[in-house]
């Protein structure tokens, strides 16, 4: 359909290496979306993307850890030299270093977290919305917990509640210039990420339970909802928090 039509289009994806960012850009690369996968390892963004490249679509690797405010300047440097314009952003990278008691987090659990859950996502839009012209989009990858905080994943969940009042607070900001802003909140999703809680049956099944459509998501069913923010279809949508839980929060 012509709404979800990306030719041409610019993309960068964060955490593009596996799981929900690999979906996203085999997704939008089918889509016609020219994409820039990113994560710390080149090593595995490059098997990412020349698969992609033998599907038909089309990727390129950049090593950037989105942590570092530098990484990420040098990065979009490469890609206004390479593209001349940037037209998505897809922030999906994230960590999760403390599990346990929230209170129990030290200052270096809390930094390593700020800075990759909030501070690479602002970054990375800081410094790439010089290169986004009208029309374009952003979506932070949030989750639920930044609405229902998880069991013992107090720092995290607090990142990524702070990712929804970013994204809406950039929603309004960058509104005048046609840029539009949304985040995403996945429920509980097969991926490397969330593999303590599916790889344990007994933790799986308590999980599962919770959720009304009764299993865990799919990567490509992440994939499919950030093709709608980020695609004509959702032009009248900025500011929003699209939630792909299986009902989990009713």
């Amino acid at each position: 359909m012509k709404e979800f039509d990306l030719s041409n289009r610019v993309a960068v994806i964060t955490g593009a290496s596996r799981g929900i960012g690999l979906a996203v850009a085999q997704k939008l690369s089918a889509c016609g979306a020219r994409c820039i996968l990113v994560s710390r390892k080149v090593e595995s963004l490059e098997v990412a993307a020349a698969d992609i490249n033998k599907a038909g679509g089309k990727a390129i690797a950049m090593a950037c850890h989105t942590g570092y405010p530098d990484q990420i300047q040098a990065m979009y440097e490469k890609i206004e030299e390479e593209y001349g314009c940037l037209d998505i952003i897809v922030n999906n990278a994230a960590t999760n270093p403390h599990f346990g008691e929230m209170i129990t987090a030290d200052a270096g659990i809390w930094d390593k977290t700020m800075d990759v859950n909030i501070k690479g996502p602002f970054f990375m839009i800081k410094y790439g919305v010089p290169l986004m012209k009208e029309g374009g989009a952003i979506v932070n990858v949030s989750s639920v917990n930044a609405v229902r905080p998880g069991l013992f994943q107090g720092v995290y969940s607090a990142t990524k509640a702070a990712l929804v009042s970013m994204t809406q607070s950039l929603a309004q900001e960058l509104a005048p210039r046609g840029i539009r802003v949304n985040a995403l909140l996945p429920g509980l999703t097969d991926t490397k990420f969330a593999s303590a809680i599916i790889s344990s049956e007994e933790i799986c099944n308590h999980a599962v339970s919770q959720i009304p459509l009764g299993r865990y998501a799919r990567p490509e069913e992440m994939a499919g909802a950030v093709l709608y923010l980020v695609s004509d279809a959702a032009s009248f949508t900025t500011g929003t928090s699209l939630v792909c839980d299986g009902g989990m929060l009713i």
